[in-house]
């Protein structure tokens, strides 16, 4: 797999994650996803066409070829690789790991993650219970059910959290939710559509909009 830059290798991962949040991958939607400036982007989209990583068009946005897509899982299999060693093997926090990751995921060595999978026993998972692809590309199947999504009455078993942020990973552990932690919902507000919700059989507690579309579940 031929060589990329930093700047390259994020704007590669960016595109996939957007594209799979169902979104069309527009300079703007990158340009917010890396919190950059719409120039830079342009100036990038049109490098990385140079380079058949992507393909791109006003009407349909940014689409990674087959070269492009398998970077972008390459740079995703590393990073969330790290971060399974930060947790298990360093002992830090699941809200302490992305950003060390973010540096690390870029170390180019082509035995690296390879050697790194097997030494953690290949892991299907990261520590906040996302997909790790395997050294093809494959996807292991992973939790797909939002919160916000389960009908009242209705329990799951949360499998991943899609904010990794550092404040929302504190607040779920204030919360004392984590990866296997069961949910059921009580009752769901119209007003904002928040939840009352009961975590490990415990007492009622009303959780935001925000926080029930960033966790997703394993239906039980």
């Amino acid at each position: 797999m031929m060589k990329k830059t930093y700047s390259e290798e994020n704007y590669l991962k960016a595109i996939y994650h957007i594209d799979q949040n169902g979104l069309k991958v527009s300079p703007k939607a990158i340009a917010a996803a890396l919190d950059n400036n719409p120039a830079s982007v342009i100036d990038m989209i049109k490098k990385l066409q140079e380079k058949l990583l992507i393909s791109y068009d006003k009407v349909n946005g940014a689409k990674l070829t087959p070269p492009g897509k398998a970077s972008a899982l390459d740079i995703i299999r590393k990073h969330r690789l790290w971060e399974v060693f930060l947790v298990e093997k360093l002992g830090y926090d699941w809200d302490e790991v992305h950003d060390i990751a973010e540096q690390l995921e870029h170390i180019q060595d082509d035995r690296l993650a390879a050697k790194l999978d097997a030494f953690l026993g290949n892991p299907s998972f990261d520590p906040h219970g996302d997909p790790i692809p395997a050294e093809n590309g494959k996807m292991p199947v992973y939790a797909n059910i939002l919160l916000s999504d389960l009908e009242i009455g209705k329990m799951g078993k949360v499998g991943s959290v899609r904010d990794t942020s550092t404040p929302f990973l504190k607040y779920l552990k204030q919360l004392q939710l984590g990866l296997g932690s069961s949910i059921e919902v009580l009752d769901k507000l119209e007003f904002d559509q928040s939840m009352i919700i009961s975590i490990n059989n415990g007492p009622p507690q009303t959780v935001s909009s925000k926080m029930t579309s960033n966790i997703l579940l394993i239906p039980c």
